[in-house]
């Protein structure tokens, strides 16, 4: 089984949109790590997001590339409890990708690998493989990489 961590896409600033929908250049980027993830074989059986537009908007373009069932979820704003997310993780059985929000992401890679070990960037997505009861970091792409 296999989680997919990702940060939502650069965001207009709330002055900008109250919405805080994203940018173009978030959008580009986002196309260009789901189009890369879709040569590379990558499968995703459901794309969880947060409530967030900017999310959203991320997990969609993710969606389309990787013919992933998207679903909205609640707890992984910002500032949700990360164990209620490590918890859902490990009664999955699919392989799954969250998209959210730091510091969110960082805390509940902290949960499931036991440190903060990555440093998120928009777009960018970390894969992780559970073994038995633990999760190893198998990779970490970047829109800056490809």
């Amino acid at each position: 089984m296999r989680v997919y961590l990702v940060q939502h896409a650069e965001a207009k600033s709330e002055e900008e949109d109250p919405e805080r929908r994203i940018t173009e250049k978030g959008k580009a980027e986002t196309e260009k790590v789901a189009e890369f993830l879709k040569k590379a074989g990558v499968k995703v059986d459901v794309i969880f997001h947060s409530t967030k537009t900017r999310a959203k908007q991320t997990a969609q373009i993710f969606s389309e590339h990787l013919a992933a069932k998207v679903e909205e979820k609640d707890n992984l704003e910002p500032s949700a409890d990360p164990k209620i997310w490590a918890e859902r993780i490990r009664e999955e059985t699919r392989d799954v990708m969250i998209l959210g929000h730091l510091p969110h992401l960082s805390k509940l890679l902290k949960e499931l690998v036991g440190c903060e070990a990555v440093k998120f960037r928009y777009s960018g997505v970390l894969c992780l493989e559970r073994e038995e009861e633990t999760y190893k970091i198998l990779w970490y792409v970047t829109p800056d990489i490809i």
